[in-house]
């Protein structure tokens, strides 16, 4: 099994876990109390507009092994948002990521800007999950979902008021995501089977979407070269992870990165 099966199979046992100790319907009422969504699309740039990056919240990941294995989400988090992050991407997968929905909460009622849970998304409960944590927004992988699974959690993400950014890796991936009409779409620079970083994939992908869509690049920026690289490439939005959790000041990286022309 590849990677992403793995992760995928996984997933599903977790979701039906945690589904058997609280029920989908009590999810859902526990979300009245929960604050309205804060505009993540409405805090990125289309094209043509200024550079917005996405500050990324990660312990680790299967690709780098451990980044910072005891690194504050919280205080990450509000040093991303001091640096002039447009939003903040909190990784909640825990044996992969060293993440949890702990995290996103922490972090949500920290920080002012809107927040993203990155995860493996599978089942329309862990949308529900992700907004009764605080989340604005979600992370899609076309990669992993079936066209119609793919269509029928957008609807669930706007029913609840969220956005959805749409993974894409390919060609083909990307023609999905515009076919159930996803409104902000991320290239991911990094294969998910390879671990691969090619900044390429952007470069080739970011021209074959419509000016209406939102697009993120995401991966492999790991030096101003390279988002110097990205912005040539016609990209506006920059999802970054391990650089800034890595880097002594991410404030000073995420100035100079915002700054691009």
């Amino acid at each position: 099994m590849s990677f992403l099966s793995e992760i995928l199979e996984r997933k599903r046992l977790e979701v039906e876990g945690r589904r058997s100790q609280v029920d989908a319907a009590v999810l859902r009422q526990s979300l009245s109390p929960v604050s309205r969504p804060r505009g993540f699309g409405a805090s990125l740039s289309k094209r043509g507009g200024p550079v917005r990056v996405i500050a990324e919240v990660k312990r680790a990941s299967p690709s780098a092994g451990a980044i910072r294995a005891d690194a504050d989400a919280v205080g990450l988090a509000q040093r991303y948002a001091r640096g002039g992050a447009a939003a903040i991407s909190v990784l909640t997968d825990g044996p992969g990521f060293g993440g949890s929905l702990d995290d996103l909460r922490a972090v949500r009622s920290a920080v002012p800007v809107p927040v993203l849970r990155k995860d493996f998304i599978v089942d329309a409960y862990q949308v529900l999950e992700a907004r009764a944590a605080g989340a604005d927004a979600v992370l899609l992988i076309v990669a992993a979902l079936e066209q119609s699974e793919l269509a029928s959690l957008l609807k669930e993400v706007a029913a609840l008021g969220m956005d959805a950014l749409v993974e894409v890796h390919t060609q083909r991936e990307l023609a999905q995501a515009l076919e159930v009409g996803a409104q902000i779409v991320g290239i991911n620079n990094r294969d998910l089977t390879s671990f691969k970083v090619d900044l390429g994939v952007s470069e080739a992908l970011l021209r074959q979407i419509p000016e209406n869509v939102i697009a993120i690049s995401e991966s492999g920026v790991r030096a101003l070269e390279d988002a110097v690289r990205l912005r040539a490439a016609g990209a506006a939005n920059l999802l970054i992870g391990e650089a800034l959790v890595r880097a002594p000041s991410p404030e000073t990286l995420l100035t100079s990165w915002s700054a691009l022309p």
